[in-house]
């Protein structure tokens, strides 16, 4: 059973912090140590707390930033359970899917204090729970889907079918792209299959068919649910996240505290195919809130939880859909370590949501309590060109010599690969970081940085840069 006396397990405002590593301390147990994760961890330490963090391989960027570090494989509910009870964190807080969320559940019951709640990462871990939980649930409109057995190609080739061409099949149990393919035509359905088959992060054999919806934006909303002055749930609002991906992985995103430079439409289209249009604008933004705040009520806890949602702009109606949902921050919203202030980043406010600290807020003429931005800021991935160990970079000189970017490498000790294509694989080492005169500024300075940034590893000695081919910039401004 939990008897740390620092458990905000009821909820509680936490008005006392300490130092870390003392027998009071706050301590948060990070389960999965990525970028995303190594943010949390930094503002940890910033505010006195103990961080601990667990992966399944050595030197996981947040285990390089910790206090202490555990290297488990966390689908072990044993090994789970001996980590949680050895350390006996004041909050558990999940970055990856691969967990045992029957233990996580089991702890909870305990009353381990699982963060935002083990019920939002089952949920969200699985398509198709939370496809239906957004659908029927939040009651939040989505495109045409339906579940498929990816053991089963004549079922596979039936439910594309139904659903029409073009379309996307994705892997039940996975993210990042993983496990996903775009089908343009009838050839592309059994590639599709066997990609959803095997490329899958998680386990199992369930495909998601979903309708392919001409949108004109993606957004993030990074919804915050925490505790008001009164020990009141509420859900703040930092400003909509335009982004786009390619393969289905998040390649750059956008913030600004003007959304009319990127809403309903990407910043590129404003001021040129599109006039930049307020009304809009401003219609686009309360959809996201609405939409954001009905799924994340669904799911509960405490926490940010980074909303996947369409924007769809005709007649001057604007139409938000959902898509998905994961209960921690979100990798397009890195955006924030530039465009927020230093301790309100999606890091920190997950943070701060989790052990009850203040999170201040306007509210707007809407009612909705918003986060604004400092500036108009972008972000873009650097990708690896090669597989391998011991990462190198170079053109640092390059990229990061132009005022208002930044670079931000993740740390990643290896980059796996399959013998067959070492030279595919497209895992993200790093991101550059762009403050502009407005969001579409931004968005093209960090593109460029990113693009002078080549790397090599051990195994390849040739500099390589990220792929220049017209199909994976075909989404870039400066091609």
């Amino acid at each position: 059973m939990n008897s740390n006396p620092q458990s905000p397990s009821n909820y509680t405002k936490r008005d006392i912090l300490t130092s870390p590593c003392q027998a009071n301390s706050c301590k948060i147990l990070l389960l999965g140590s990525g970028e995303i994760g190594r943010e949390v961890i930094i503002q940890a330490q910033r505010l006195g707390m103990a961080t601990v963090a667990v992966d399944r391989y050595e030197n996981a960027p947040a285990q390089q930033v910790a206090h202490k570090s555990h290297t488990i494989d966390m689908l072990d509910g044993d090994a789970l359970r001996h980590v949680v009870e050895l350390e006996k964190p004041s909050a558990i807080v999940c970055e990856i899917e691969a967990i045992n969320l029957d233990m996580l559940m089991q702890l909870e019951k305990e009353g381990w204090p699982v963060r935002p709640n083990a019920k939002a990462v089952w949920i969200t871990m699985n398509r198709e729970r939370s496809r239906d939980m957004i659908a029927k649930k939040a009651g939040v409109s989505t495109s045409k889907y339906t579940y498929v057995d990816t053991e089963d190609p004549a079922e596979f080739k039936n439910a594309v079918e139904k659903i029409g061409y073009p379309c996307i099949s994705k892997a039940i149990m996975s993210s990042s792209g993983h496990g996903s393919y775009f089908i343009k035509t009838p050839k592309d359905i059994e590639p599709a299959r066997i990609t959803a088959l095997k490329g899958a992060r998680g386990s199992g054999t369930r495909a998601i068919i979903e309708e392919y919806i001409v949108f004109d934006t993606e957004v993030t909303e990074l919804a915050v649910r925490h505790l008001d002055e009164n020990g009141k749930i509420v859900t703040s609002f930092p400003r909509p996240i335009g982004h786009y991906q390619i393969e289905g992985d998040y390649h750059a995103s956008w913030q600004s505290p003007n959304v009319t430079e990127y809403l309903p439409w990407k910043p590129e289209d404003v001021g040129s195919k599109f006039k930049p249009d307020e009304d809009l604008a401003k219609k686009a933004e309360k959809k996201i809130y609405e939409a954001a705040k009905k799924i994340t009520g669904a799911l509960g806890g405490l926490g940010i939880f980074g909303v996947e949602l369409f924007v769809k702009a005709e007649d001057g109606k604007v139409q938000v859909l959902g898509n998905e949902c994961s209960p921690r921050p979100h990798d397009t919203g890195m955006v924030t370590f530039m465009s927020h202030m230093l301790g309100m980043n999606e890091g920190a406010l997950h943070l701060r949501a989790i052990c009850g600290l203040p999170i201040p807020a306007r509210t707007n003429e809407d009612g909705y309590r918003v986060i604004d931005p400092l500036m108009p800021a972008s972000s873009h991935v650097i990708k690896a060109g090669c597989g391998g160990w011991d990462p190198e970079f170079s053109g640092i000189w390059n990229a990061g010599n132009t005022p208002g970017v930044n670079i931000y490498l993740f740390g990643k000790p290896n980059i796996p690969y399959g013998p067959k294509n070492p030279l595919d694989v497209h895992r993200r080492l790093g991101i550059t970081l762009a403050m502009g005169k407005n969001a579409l500024d931004a968005k093209e300075k960090a593109e460029i940085a990113a693009h002078k940034i080549e790397m090599r590893t051990r195994q390849f000695k040739k500099w390589i840069a990220q792929d220049n081919t017209p199909d994976s910039r075909k989404k870039h401004i400066s091609r």
